[in-house]
Protein backbone atom coordinates (compact mmCIF):
# COMPACT_ATOMS: atom_id res chain seq x y z
CA UNK A 1 0.00 0.00 0.00
CA UNK A 2 1.33 3.42 -1.16
CA UNK A 3 -0.36 6.69 0.43
CA UNK A 4 -0.12 9.94 -1.09
CA UNK A 5 0.13 12.87 1.14
CA UNK A 6 0.42 15.63 -1.43
CA UNK A 7 0.45 18.62 0.80
CA UNK A 8 3.10 17.61 3.49
CA UNK A 9 5.70 15.73 1.05
CA UNK A 10 8.94 17.77 -0.34
CA UNK A 11 8.80 16.93 -3.84
CA UNK A 12 7.58 18.36 -7.02
CA UNK A 13 4.29 18.14 -7.70
CA UNK A 14 2.44 16.88 -11.02
CA UNK A 15 -0.97 19.46 -11.17
CA UNK A 16 -4.14 18.57 -13.15
CA UNK A 17 -5.82 22.07 -13.09
CA UNK A 18 -9.49 22.55 -14.74
CA UNK A 19 -9.91 25.21 -16.97
CA UNK A 20 -13.29 26.85 -18.08
CA UNK A 21 -15.49 25.51 -20.43
CA UNK A 22 -16.38 28.83 -21.77
CA UNK A 23 -16.99 31.56 -19.30
CA UNK A 24 -13.53 32.69 -18.34
CA UNK A 25 -14.98 33.34 -14.78
CA UNK A 26 -15.50 30.26 -14.29
CA UNK A 27 -11.53 29.97 -13.29
CA UNK A 28 -10.58 29.31 -9.74
CA UNK A 29 -8.46 31.48 -7.92
CA UNK A 30 -6.79 28.49 -6.88
CA UNK A 31 -6.08 27.05 -10.26
CA UNK A 32 -4.90 30.89 -11.61
CA UNK A 33 -2.48 30.60 -8.31
CA UNK A 34 -1.14 27.14 -9.57
CA UNK A 35 -0.80 27.67 -12.76
CA UNK A 36 1.63 31.13 -11.66
CA UNK A 37 3.72 28.96 -9.31
CA UNK A 38 4.56 25.56 -11.22
CA UNK A 39 7.78 25.79 -13.87
CA UNK A 40 6.19 25.08 -16.69
CA UNK A 41 2.34 24.49 -18.43
CA UNK A 42 1.67 21.84 -20.44
CA UNK A 43 -1.51 22.23 -22.75
CA UNK A 44 -3.40 20.41 -25.88
CA UNK A 45 -2.89 23.49 -27.85
CA UNK A 46 -1.07 26.16 -27.02
CA UNK A 47 -2.98 28.90 -28.53
CA UNK A 48 -6.17 27.84 -27.25
CA UNK A 49 -4.41 28.22 -23.70
CA UNK A 50 -2.82 31.14 -24.10
CA UNK A 51 -5.78 33.20 -24.57
CA UNK A 52 -6.86 32.05 -20.95
CA UNK A 53 -3.34 32.64 -19.97
CA UNK A 54 -3.10 36.39 -20.80
CA UNK A 55 -6.43 37.01 -19.30
CA UNK A 56 -5.59 36.38 -15.75
CA UNK A 57 -1.72 37.31 -16.49
CA UNK A 58 -0.29 34.31 -15.97
CA UNK A 59 3.60 34.06 -17.64
CA UNK A 60 4.58 30.96 -17.06
CA UNK A 61 6.02 29.35 -20.24
CA UNK A 62 3.70 26.69 -21.80
CA UNK A 63 4.29 23.53 -24.09
CA UNK A 64 2.13 21.27 -25.86
CA UNK A 65 0.97 17.72 -24.86
CA UNK A 66 -1.69 15.96 -26.85
CA UNK A 67 -2.08 12.27 -28.33
CA UNK A 68 0.27 13.21 -31.28
CA UNK A 69 3.44 13.81 -28.97
CA UNK A 70 2.73 12.43 -25.62
CA UNK A 71 5.10 9.84 -25.31
CA UNK A 72 8.03 13.02 -25.99
CA UNK A 73 6.20 15.29 -24.04
CA UNK A 74 5.88 13.13 -21.15
CA UNK A 75 9.80 12.75 -21.08
CA UNK A 76 10.39 16.00 -20.78
CA UNK A 77 7.13 16.23 -17.82
CA UNK A 78 9.01 13.49 -15.81
CA UNK A 79 12.62 15.60 -16.76
CA UNK A 80 11.08 18.56 -14.66
CA UNK A 81 9.94 16.39 -11.90
CA UNK A 82 12.97 14.45 -11.28
CA UNK A 83 14.45 17.92 -11.33
CA UNK A 84 12.26 18.77 -8.47
CA UNK A 85 10.22 20.90 -10.26
CA UNK A 86 6.45 21.09 -10.63
CA UNK A 87 4.43 20.79 -13.38
CA UNK A 88 0.42 21.60 -13.92
CA UNK A 89 -0.77 20.18 -16.84
CA UNK A 90 -4.74 21.62 -18.47
CA UNK A 91 -6.80 21.04 -21.18
CA UNK A 92 -8.11 23.26 -23.91
CA UNK A 93 -11.47 23.50 -21.63
CA UNK A 94 -12.73 21.97 -18.35
CA UNK A 95 -11.06 18.95 -16.32
CA UNK A 96 -7.34 17.29 -17.47
CA UNK A 97 -8.09 13.72 -18.34
CA UNK A 98 -11.37 13.79 -19.60
CA UNK A 99 -11.07 14.14 -23.23
CA UNK A 100 -7.51 14.07 -23.77
CA UNK A 101 -4.60 11.68 -22.92
CA UNK A 102 -3.70 13.24 -19.73
CA UNK A 103 -4.01 9.95 -17.99
CA UNK A 104 -0.63 8.72 -19.92
CA UNK A 105 1.29 11.03 -17.72
CA UNK A 106 -0.71 10.42 -14.68
CA UNK A 107 0.15 6.99 -14.58
CA UNK A 108 4.24 7.44 -15.05
CA UNK A 109 3.64 10.11 -12.28
CA UNK A 110 2.46 7.74 -10.01
CA UNK A 111 4.77 4.74 -10.99
CA UNK A 112 7.85 7.45 -10.00
CA UNK A 113 6.12 8.21 -6.65
CA UNK A 114 5.61 12.04 -7.65
CA UNK A 115 2.31 13.12 -5.91
CA UNK A 116 -0.54 13.87 -8.57
CA UNK A 117 -2.61 16.88 -7.56
CA UNK A 118 -5.80 17.55 -8.84
CA UNK A 119 -7.36 21.19 -9.30
CA UNK A 120 -10.91 21.08 -9.50
CA UNK A 121 -13.02 23.16 -11.36
CA UNK A 122 -15.49 23.21 -14.22
CA UNK A 123 -16.47 19.96 -15.95
CA UNK A 124 -18.61 19.67 -18.90
CA UNK A 125 -20.39 16.62 -18.45
CA UNK A 126 -21.19 17.54 -14.69
CA UNK A 127 -22.96 21.12 -15.74
CA UNK A 128 -25.05 19.03 -18.17
CA UNK A 129 -26.04 16.10 -15.39
CA UNK A 130 -27.17 18.54 -13.03
CA UNK A 131 -28.84 20.61 -15.20
CA UNK A 132 -30.60 17.75 -17.34
CA UNK A 133 -33.51 16.89 -14.81
CA UNK A 134 -32.30 13.31 -14.79
CA UNK A 135 -31.24 11.93 -11.61
CA UNK A 136 -27.29 12.68 -10.83
CA UNK A 137 -26.31 9.45 -9.77
CA UNK A 138 -25.59 6.59 -10.93
CA UNK A 139 -24.57 7.62 -14.29
CA UNK A 140 -22.08 6.78 -17.17
CA UNK A 141 -19.73 8.86 -19.00
CA UNK A 142 -18.99 7.76 -22.33
CA UNK A 143 -17.32 10.40 -23.94
CA UNK A 144 -17.40 10.74 -27.83
CA UNK A 145 -18.81 7.62 -29.94
CA UNK A 146 -17.07 6.61 -32.30
CA UNK A 147 -17.41 8.44 -36.05
CA UNK A 148 -18.09 4.84 -37.76
CA UNK A 149 -22.00 4.09 -37.97
CA UNK A 150 -20.82 0.28 -36.71
CA UNK A 151 -18.69 0.90 -34.06
CA UNK A 152 -20.83 3.62 -32.81
CA UNK A 153 -23.78 0.77 -32.81
CA UNK A 154 -21.93 -1.69 -31.19
CA UNK A 155 -20.82 0.25 -28.43
CA UNK A 156 -24.54 1.50 -27.79
CA UNK A 157 -25.73 -1.99 -28.24
CA UNK A 158 -23.72 -3.13 -25.38
CA UNK A 159 -24.95 -0.46 -22.94
CA UNK A 160 -28.47 -0.35 -23.85
CA UNK A 161 -30.20 -2.46 -20.68
CA UNK A 162 -28.09 0.03 -18.30
CA UNK A 163 -31.12 1.76 -15.94
CA UNK A 164 -29.40 4.92 -15.85
CA UNK A 165 -28.77 8.27 -17.35
CA UNK A 166 -25.84 7.63 -20.27
CA UNK A 167 -23.94 10.60 -20.66
CA UNK A 168 -21.69 11.59 -24.24
CA UNK A 169 -20.01 14.03 -25.66
CA UNK A 170 -20.68 15.13 -29.25
CA UNK A 171 -19.46 17.28 -32.41
CA UNK A 172 -22.12 19.63 -33.98
CA UNK A 173 -21.58 17.78 -37.71
CA UNK A 174 -21.85 14.56 -36.42
CA UNK A 175 -25.25 15.39 -33.68
CA UNK A 176 -27.72 13.71 -36.29
CA UNK A 177 -25.99 10.31 -36.87
CA UNK A 178 -25.54 9.95 -33.34
CA UNK A 179 -29.33 10.71 -32.37
CA UNK A 180 -30.38 8.52 -35.49
CA UNK A 181 -28.51 5.32 -33.78
CA UNK A 182 -29.28 6.38 -30.49
CA UNK A 183 -33.13 5.78 -31.67
CA UNK A 184 -32.08 2.85 -33.49
CA UNK A 185 -30.68 0.77 -30.73
CA UNK A 186 -31.89 2.29 -27.61
CA UNK A 187 -35.26 3.03 -28.95
CA UNK A 188 -37.49 5.91 -27.88
CA UNK A 189 -36.15 7.47 -24.63
CA UNK A 190 -35.90 10.87 -23.13
CA UNK A 191 -33.02 12.91 -24.55
CA UNK A 192 -31.76 15.86 -23.02
CA UNK A 193 -29.22 17.87 -25.48
CA UNK A 194 -26.78 20.90 -23.72
CA UNK A 195 -24.94 23.07 -25.81
CA UNK A 196 -22.66 25.98 -25.53
CA UNK A 197 -22.53 25.62 -21.67
CA UNK A 198 -21.29 28.79 -19.40
CA UNK A 199 -21.28 30.28 -22.65
CA UNK A 200 -23.90 33.52 -24.19
CA UNK A 201 -25.77 31.16 -26.25
CA UNK A 202 -25.98 28.20 -23.75
CA UNK A 203 -29.00 25.93 -24.28
CA UNK A 204 -30.82 23.35 -22.89
CA UNK A 205 -33.13 21.20 -25.75
CA UNK A 206 -35.38 18.41 -24.11
CA UNK A 207 -37.33 15.81 -26.08
CA UNK A 208 -36.75 12.02 -26.91
CA UNK A 209 -34.18 10.34 -29.00
CA UNK A 210 -37.20 10.13 -31.79
CA UNK A 211 -38.46 13.83 -31.50
CA UNK A 212 -35.41 15.46 -31.87
CA UNK A 213 -34.01 13.17 -35.33
CA UNK A 214 -32.82 15.87 -38.06
CA UNK A 215 -32.37 19.10 -35.96
CA UNK A 216 -31.03 22.03 -37.93
CA UNK A 217 -28.59 24.34 -36.83
CA UNK A 218 -27.17 23.03 -33.76
CA UNK A 219 -23.59 24.58 -33.03
CA UNK A 220 -21.04 24.82 -30.39
CA UNK A 221 -20.11 21.66 -27.96
CA UNK A 222 -22.24 19.40 -27.44
CA UNK A 223 -23.87 16.89 -24.35
CA UNK A 224 -25.98 14.42 -24.95
CA UNK A 225 -27.69 12.36 -22.26
CA UNK A 226 -30.05 10.12 -22.63
CA UNK A 227 -32.44 8.29 -19.63
CA UNK A 228 -31.72 4.71 -18.72
CA UNK A 229 -33.74 1.32 -19.73
CA UNK A 230 -36.83 1.57 -17.73
CA UNK A 231 -37.40 -1.97 -17.97
CA UNK A 232 -34.36 -2.43 -16.23
CA UNK A 233 -34.16 0.03 -13.61
CA UNK A 234 -33.62 -1.28 -10.33
CA UNK A 235 -36.45 -1.20 -7.58
CA UNK A 236 -34.82 -0.06 -4.27
CA UNK A 237 -35.53 -2.58 -1.43
CA UNK A 238 -37.57 0.00 0.76
CA UNK A 239 -39.95 -0.01 -2.61
CA UNK A 240 -40.16 -3.67 -2.78
CA UNK A 241 -41.48 -3.98 0.89
CA UNK A 242 -44.09 -0.97 0.00
CA UNK A 243 -45.01 -3.07 -2.86
CA UNK A 244 -45.50 -5.95 -1.05
CA UNK A 245 -47.60 -4.80 1.68
CA UNK A 246 -49.94 -2.78 -0.75
CA UNK A 247 -50.79 -6.36 -2.30
CA UNK A 248 -51.37 -7.87 1.26
CA UNK A 249 -53.44 -4.85 1.85
CA UNK A 250 -55.91 -5.42 -1.04
CA UNK A 251 -56.31 -9.02 -0.05
CA UNK A 252 -53.16 -10.73 -1.27
CA UNK A 253 -51.85 -13.74 0.49
CA UNK A 254 -47.59 -12.94 1.14
CA UNK A 255 -46.89 -15.71 -0.66
CA UNK A 256 -48.74 -14.39 -3.75
CA UNK A 257 -47.59 -11.09 -3.47
CA UNK A 258 -44.00 -12.06 -3.22
CA UNK A 259 -44.29 -13.83 -6.23
CA UNK A 260 -45.88 -10.93 -7.98
CA UNK A 261 -43.47 -8.59 -6.58
CA UNK A 262 -40.19 -10.81 -7.88
CA UNK A 263 -41.71 -10.94 -11.47
CA UNK A 264 -42.11 -7.13 -11.50
CA UNK A 265 -38.54 -6.65 -10.09
CA UNK A 266 -36.74 -9.33 -12.14
CA UNK A 267 -35.58 -10.81 -8.93
CA UNK A 268 -35.76 -14.45 -7.54
CA UNK A 269 -38.72 -15.31 -5.10
CA UNK A 270 -36.33 -16.63 -2.31
CA UNK A 271 -34.01 -13.12 -2.72
CA UNK A 272 -37.76 -11.12 -2.27
CA UNK A 273 -38.76 -13.56 0.42
CA UNK A 274 -35.97 -13.24 2.32
CA UNK A 275 -36.06 -9.68 2.43
CA UNK A 276 -39.37 -9.20 3.03
CA UNK A 277 -39.18 -11.95 6.59
CA UNK A 278 -35.61 -9.95 7.27
CA UNK A 279 -37.24 -6.34 7.51
CA UNK A 280 -40.49 -7.99 9.53
CA UNK A 281 -38.05 -9.32 11.93
CA UNK A 282 -36.19 -5.83 12.37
Amino acid sequence: MKRQKSFTENKAILYLVSTPIGNLQDMTYRAVETLKSVTKIFCEDTRTSKVLLQHYEIKTPVASYHDHNKEQAAKQILKHLREGRSIALISDAGTPLISDPGYHIVNLAIKEEFPVVPIPGASALLSALVGSGFPPHPFLFVGFLDAKTSKREQKLTSIKDLPYPIVFYESPHRLNKAIESLYKILGERDLVIARELTKLHEEFIRGTTKSLQNLKQVKGEIVLIVSGNAEHEEILDEDIIKSINNYIEQGYTTKDAIILIAKEANRSKNEIYQLYHLNNKE
